[in-house]
């Protein structure tokens, strides 16, 4: 009876027609010399059926299995070639070709078992896809850190340029000492008051060059620059080594106010917190890449107090009515008094909205799963961004919007209802007190994003680098670098000391 095969598994095969051998030797002929023969003849012939049968799955199987594809093809080759030699006229040569020809294929299709196992495939395909899956989700990780570490550490030009300015003010005192008195134009309300706090001196002066630069009459305009203790000698060096068209600088610390202090700010309170230590300045890699998505906020700049000061404008500048904050890494590009002509309605925070679709929306900043927020806030409220905020300094104080601040920053001292940072509990300290404002007033993305218009850069009055690519970075995107650069002081002795690139 023919047997009919339906998809041969060569396995399968191999101890098939094994067994039909074993059944054909019980009934050989008596003849020895012929039964050996007819017996070697028919185990060639069954050997070189399984040899073709591998060679083929072989060819189609993945590219690990193509030197054995060659292998099962030269030997179904060298099992035809003995074949076709059958009767030979030497037995005794012929029988032990024939012997060694089957003793290879057996230990090839031994060798090869395991490759033509289905289930043992798939197996080990899972097993390379799960190793593959674990590398990829450590070099994310790695790569997560490391973009973190290019973006947040300090290049060696700008700290080349602090210790020259630093030096020069040990070296000089006397120049840069503070005037008894200070200019009562710092006081003044009529005129058009910024707030820089940095501890970056370069991207600071980049602020007051370019607001200076693009005004209709500087002398008009007042920044009060504040930065912490150990940048206070450079950065007073920086804002007197220049005339700035007659526009007035104050540079102070922000431990010359005295009442910022951990009794009154809660952010100074926390940071005495054991467990807050642990989060920010436990050195251990694999507490700062266990989490990619939050890795940033595990950066302590987000508990600095230089971070932190925007929200105490009003008792820092108790005789001014309105105030304009600007964070270090924007360039202003043309005048900006017309945000003073602003009817703000009664509202404390002038600002540029940044929602669009479901992006930036409150629930992105806020753990809306925690009931008092829930309770208090709709996630779907629009976002807004800091970096260029109008205050309304009066509003501000009927408001009590540092009040409100304290009690927020308080209920959150384990992170339970935002994740740190500036912008979320601004959200809710300005919740129903933000006006927006024009678009065109505050551009941002220019540290992230490469397909920001340059029709929309060209009309924008505020230009912000927030992302990692800040401008002053190697890692900086050269098509926006320029917008910037152009305001750095290369003239100045230091700046050329320190290499900076113009």
């Amino acid at each position: 009876m023919a047997i009919r095969w339906r998809n041969p598994n060569p396995i399968s095969l191999f101890l098939f027609l094994f067994s039909t051998l074993l059944i054909s030797t019980a009934t050989s002929s008596p003849d020895p010399t012929r039964a050996r023969s007819d017996l070697l003849r028919k185990q060639l012939t069954d050997l070189s059926t399984v040899s073709s049968l591998y060679a083929s799955s072989s060819r189609k199987l993945s590219l690990e299995t193509s030197k054995q594809a060659r292998l099962f093809s030269q030997l179904s080759q060298n099992f035809s070639v003995l074949l076709s030699s059958y009767p030979p006229q030497d037995v005794s040569r012929y029988e032990r070709d024939a012997r060694a020809l089957i003793s290879s294929a057996r230990a090839l299709i031994l060798a090869s078992k395991d490759s033509f196992d289905p289930q043992l495939k798939i197996q080990r395909l899972k097993d390379a896809i799960f190793a593959a899956n674990e590398q990829l989700t450590k070099a994310k990780k790695s790569g997560a850190f490391s973009s973190l570490i290019a973006a947040k550490s300090i290049p060696k030009s700008l700290h080349c340029l602090a210790m020259k300015l630093t030096a020069e003010r040990v070296a000089r005192p006397e120049k840069y000492t503070d005037p008894v008195h200070p200019a009562p134009e710092l006081e003044d309300p009529r005129l058009y008051h910024y707030a820089i706090f940095s501890d970056n001196v370069l991207a600071a002066s980049v602020v007051v060059n370019s607001a200076v630069k693009n005004s209709k009459d500087p002398s008009r305009h007042v920044f009060h620059v504040v930065t912490d203790r150990m940048n206070l000698g450079a950065m007073q060096v920086m804002f007197r080594m220049k005339d700035y068209a007659g526009a007035h600088i104050e540079v102070k610390a922000v431990e010359d106010y005295k009442f910022l202090n951990s009794s009154y700010v809660p952010v100074l309170r926390q940071l005495e917190s054991a467990n807050l230590q642990r989060f920010y300045f436990e050195n251990k890699l694999e507490n700062a890449t266990k989490d990619t998505t939050n890795m940033k906020f595990r950066n302590p700049k987000y508990l600095s107090m230089l971070n932190h000061l925007r929200f105490y404008l009003p008792e820092m500048y108790p005789k001014l009515h309105r105030i304009l904050f600007l964070d270090d890494d924007v360039v202003v590009q043309r005048d900006l008094t017309d945000l003073w002509k602003i009817d703000m309605d009664g509202k404390v925070n002038g600002a540029v909205e940044t929602c669009f679709g479901s992006f930036h929306r409150y629930a992105q900043y806020m753990n809306f799963s925690h009931p008092l927020i829930k309770e208090k806030f709709d996630p779907n409220a629009c976002g807004w961004a800091y970096g260029m905020n109008f205050f309304d300094l009066d509003a501000w104080r009927k408001e009590k919007c540092t009040e409100q601040y304290h009690y927020w920053q308080n209920l959150n001292e384990n992170r339970t209802l935002w994740k740190l940072g500036t912008l979320p509990p601004g959200l809710i300290t300005y919740y129903s007190t933000t006006k927006p404002l024009d678009k065109s007033w505050h551009v941002l993305g220019l540290g992230y994003n490469p397909s920001i218009s340059m029709e929309e850069i060209k009309n924008a009055a505020v230009v912000h680098f927030n992302g990692n690519m800040k401008p002053w970075l190697d890692i900086a995107m050269n098509q926006f670098r320029p917008l910037w650069s152009k305001y750095v002081d290369y003239d100045m002795e230091f700046v050329r000391q320190c290499n900076f690139a113009a």
